[in-house]
């Protein structure tokens, strides 16, 4: 149970901080950044995490083209949702565009399963979950004011007029999104556990198997957007910049930190127990990746201009995203209790 914690901890740290990175790239804009990113995390590392991890592809030609058909499309909106999360980062901070994106995914996405089953849990399941789910909808709207009240203080204002309130949109509409990845988990989870089960490997490296289906179908939509992205803005020169080993170094950084921050959390989960893998765990991962992209946010000086006002609706929104997220745990529990 310990050793679960910590691994989870060490989960939501990794997410947390994965962002952190792109602030120190430097002559290269978003298109670049991200693009980058996104080649690397959703193509080059899964093929490496797959020979690594999952002793090659075998497991994959046992999955009925049926479910990869379906995952993949679920995993196409996921995609979409996630360079709209990368967009917002940029437009609006480490600290807002992870809070808002989290807090979004998270009410979201505890309700898809009630309309795919067509069924509602037990009454105290279900107060418990809205009790949580509206607490963490009370932390999205405090963190929301926060960057508002923020870019009152921003000197740099008139040259990013509109920016915050178009990337807490860009940030709340991601996570809409970016709840595909559920239903793509939910359609994949089994039939990947028996494929496991065949090639003699762990059921928690099922989880790594869905994961990279998800990536890879994912990573088409950042394909067509960024080349398209690049191709508008004309900043396909800015790779030849002498900052590309750097910047690279720093890109690849991120999609280590990103994508070892997932199967640490399926590994978490699976030492958790079927149990309290997906309530104390899912409880400890996401608080832990709120709380650490917000502290590193305050640390390289996004709230330094910042008001206390606005700085008192940030830690407003903090507290209410992580409290929220254990009710909904504890909700989840009594479910499968």
């Amino acid at each position: 149970m310990i050793e679960g914690i910590i691994w989870a901890v060490a989960a939501g740290v990794m997410l947390g901080l994965y962002a952190l990175p792109e602030k120190y790239t430097r002559e290269f804009e978003y298109e670049n950044t991200w693009g980058l990113f996104f080649l690397i995390t959703m193509f080059i590392v899964p093929f490496i995490a797959a020979y690594l991890l999952l002793d090659g592809l075998k497991i994959f030609t046992l999955i009925d083209s049926d479910v990869l058909l379906k995952m993949a499309v679920a995993s196409l909106l996921w995609g979409v949702g996630i360079i709209m999360w990368g967009k917002a980062i940029n437009h609006i901070g480490l600290s807002l565009g992870f809070s808002i994106f989290i807090g979004t995914l998270i009410l979201i996405g505890s309700l898809i399963p009630w309309f795919l089953d067509r069924s509602l849990p037990a009454s105290n399941v279900l107060y418990t979950i809205l009790g949580g789910l509206a607490v963490v909808l009370l932390g999205v709207i405090f963190n929301g004011k926060a960057g508002i009240e923020r870019e009152k203080n921003d000197l740099n204002k008139d040259n990013n007029k509109g920016s915050m309130l178009s990337g807490i949109l860009i940030a709340v509409i991601g996570g809409i999104l970016a709840t595909a990845f559920s239903y793509a988990n939910s359609i994949g989870k089994q039939p990947f556990i028996e494929a496991a089960a065949i090639c003699d490997l762990p059921e928690w490296k099922a989880s790594i198997g869905v994961m990279n289906v998800i990536y890879l179908c994912g990573g088409i939509a950042a394909v067509f957007y960024f080349i398209n992205a690049l191709s508008k803005s004309g900043r396909w020169s800015l790779f030849s910049s002498p900052q590309l080993g750097v910047n690279l170094l720093l890109i690849v950084v991120m999609s280590i930190l990103n994508y070892t921050a997932s199967v640490t959390f399926s590994f978490a989960a699976s030492e958790l127990g079927p149990e309290a893998g997906g309530t104390v765990g899912y409880a400890i991962f996401n608080a832990m990746s709120v709380v650490t992209a917000t502290s590193a946010g305050l640390i390289v000086g996004e709230w330094k201009a910042a008001s206390s006002k606005a700085k008192q609706y940030l830690y407003l929104g903090l507290v209410s995203m992580v409290v929220g997220i254990i009710i909904i745990s504890i909700g989840n529990g009594l479910g499968v209790n």
